[in-house]
């Protein structure tokens, strides 16, 4: 699989460098998703602007590094999204489940926003 990591404070950035996010690639995606997350990160922001084509095993992959940042109360973005990946994820119905945006920099701030209301939460928790 190629693909690029850019590890960041607040944020990992994973850019695939692949056309297709198929059984051949996916598998390899999860394990880097959950390599990333045991590192500590938390809010993932995966960007697919070089992905054509994805199949089911591709949201799969995608749907495991929801689940991971949500069980750390983070933020996982897919970002740039071709065409046809977008409309496959909304055939799925899985963009009421996803973050989907159509940059890098726009999940960039979504993850900060994610991070000032999470920090909210526990501030307004801590004074009750």
């Amino acid at each position: 699989m190629k693909y690029s990591v850019e590890k960041l404070e607040k944020y990992t950035l994973l850019q695939l460098n692949e056309e297709k996010l198929t059984s051949i690639v996916a598998p390899e995606l999860k394990s880097e998703l959950v390599k990333l997350n045991a590192e500590g990160a938390k809010n993932i922001i995966l960007d697919l602007s070089i992905v054509k084509y994805t199949d089911s095993s591709g949201l799969s992959s995608i749907l495991v590094g929801n689940r991971l940042c949500e069980n750390e109360k983070g933020l996982f973005v897919i970002a740039a999204p071709t065409e046809h990946v977008l409309k496959l994820i909304k055939i799925s119905q899985l963009d009421s489940v996803l973050t989907i945006l159509p940059t890098v920099e726009e999940s960039i701030d979504a993850v900060f926003m994610n991070e000032l209301e999470q920090n909210l939460k526990e501030e307004g928790g801590k004074e009750e």
